[in-house]
């Protein structure tokens, strides 16, 4: 799916019992093992944390990841994406 410039695929995250994660708009993943998840989403970077966690899918065309395990916590970083005041917009 293409996306015009300033668009941003739509993100969702849904979690299911603590046990089953799904998140759309996903457009890399980083660093993964069976504890942390961490990935680049069309709103920003995500971390994800647990237990036994394993990437059941995968699908970066189609921007999605669905994810089993224990999940303990899902956050996102500031990465700066659209953050700052007036002089934080200058100094781009």
């Amino acid at each position: 799916m293409t996306y015009e410039s300033g668009q941003s695929a739509p993100h969702h995250v849904v979690i299911e019992n603590r046990q089953s994660l799904t998140v759309s708009g996903v457009e890399d993943v980083g660093r993964f093992d069976d504890t942390i998840i961490e990935l680049s989403t069309s709103q920003g970077s995500m971390v994800v944390t647990g237990e036994d966690l394993h990437i059941e899918k995968l699908s970066l065309d189609g921007g999605d990841l669905k994810v089993e395990g224990h999940i303990d916590a899902v956050s996102y970083e500031d990465d700066g994406r659209d953050r700052g005041g007036f002089f934080a917009r200058l100094l781009r």
